[in-house]
């Protein structure tokens, strides 16, 4: 059971559910919800405005779709984002998917709504032996762990 929803507060914006491009395609592609602008050398979050849910075995990986640095000047800093299965509904922003992008042109980039920037992949993932957990619940996203 894994998926994806449109988060609180995105209702109004008519987001299209992420789906694959093709039959064989792995990722499913993750869409800036509104249009925004990225200034040159900038890091942005971009929202998605939906959240994905999944096991609790399971993470959400976000790769750049790979036409992004050549069509838009754009990267994911971080290379490779992860959503875990507990982000769903947390208090802080009910879940809503962000993607850090950063302009590495000289000029400034527009991204108009529904521009597919970046891939989300389900995976399971194993425990080591004797795992144990720093915090027993989540609060929000991007470092909220510590």
């Amino acid at each position: 059971m894994r998926g994806f929803n449109v988060a609180k507060g995105y209702g109004h914006l008519d987001i299209s559910l992420p789906k694959r491009g093709s039959g064989r395609s792995a990722g499913y592609d993750l869409a800036v919800c509104r249009d925004i602008r990225i200034e040159p050398g900038e890091i942005v979050l971009a929202d998605t405005g939906v959240k994905a849910y999944m096991q609790d075995d399971e993470v959400l990986k976000v790769y750049p779709r790979s036409s992004l640095p050549h069509k838009h000047g754009l990267t994911i800093p971080n290379n490779v984002g992860i959503i875990d299965a507990d982000y769903y509904d947390n208090p802080d922003n009910d879940g809503a998917i962000f993607v850090q992008l950063r302009n590495f042109t000289h000029q400034a980039v527009h991204l108009k709504k529904g521009t597919r920037i970046a891939q989300g992949i389900f995976c399971k993932y194993l425990k080591a032996d004797g795992d144990a957990v720093i915090n027993d619940t989540r609060n929000g996203g991007f470092g909220s762990t510590g």
